[in-house]
């Protein structure tokens, strides 16, 4: 007997679909954001913390970096009851993928903060700047802009990795496609149409993110690379 597609078999779930895609978006939005935010907290805490600070951020780092997304997961939401935190599944999936990306992106950033000469934080201290001024404006800036792009296809690689989150029963885009080909028995139909909407996420993610980068990480750079002739004399006169 010869298989008969039928892509429009699909259309009668599109609300269902229709809401995994908005969860999914929801969930690299949320949690990316406040992955990128934890990131910087930890990379200020590497630069500037105390030295058990420092050991505790690493401990996380190299804890999150060299675990599976799925146990992570599972111990988020399975786990943590056991100590009396007891969170819904989507408030565990934000939270995982916000602690995942999170280490992922503090490394990344780190080694954008040692490209950056240590010359720029010495000017700066002796301009009377504190540790964050100089922090954020001297070393964060400069270092986002040698390592967006790492920090780009972490994020699209995060969204991707999203797709276990139905493990935990999230209704996320993967979450809707197994339950459609339960219910119409077209995997190839179904899991077909999944791969070319998580192809236009990933293609619209990078689109975001690279417009991002060019308006407020690079941009930002050009107009102080303007300036900095303005501080070249000033630079030979401390010589």
């Amino acid at each position: 007997m010869t298989y008969q597609f039928n892509f429009l078999s699909i259309l009668d779930y599109g609300t269902i679909l229709a809401k995994g895609i908005a969860l999914t978006v929801e969930l690299i939005t949320v949690g990316g954001v406040a992955g990128m935010a934890l990131a910087v907290a930890c990379a200020w805490g590497k630069a500037h913390g105390a030295r058990a600070l420092c050991f505790a951020i690493d401990v996380y780092v190299e804890l999150f970096r060299n675990t599976p997304f799925l146990i992570q997961l599972f111990f988020v939401f399975f786990g943590l009851p056991s100590f009396g935190i007891h969170i819904s599944s989507n408030s565990a999936a934000l939270l995982a993928t916000m602690l995942n990306l999170g280490a992922y992106c503090t490394e990344v950033l780190r080694a954008g903060i040692a490209g950056v000469p240590k010359g720029q934080t010495e000017a700066a201290l002796s301009l009377a700047m504190t540790r964050w001024q100089t922090f954020r404006h001297v070393i964060l800036r400069p270092a986002l802009r040698k390592v967006w792009p790492a920090i780009s296809s972490q994020l699209v690689i995060v969204m991707l990795g999203s797709a276990v989150c139905s493990q935990i029963s999230v209704e996320e885009l993967s979450y809707a496609a197994n339950f459609i080909q339960a219910r119409n028995f077209r995997a190839f139909e179904t899991y077909a149409v999944t791969t070319l909407i998580y192809f236009g996420l990933a293609v619209a993610l990078r689109a975001v993110l690279r417009l991002i980068g060019e308006r407020y990480v690079v941009a930002r750079h050009v107009k102080s690379a303007a300036a900095a002739p303005l501080l070249a004399p000033t630079e030979g006169v401390s010589r």
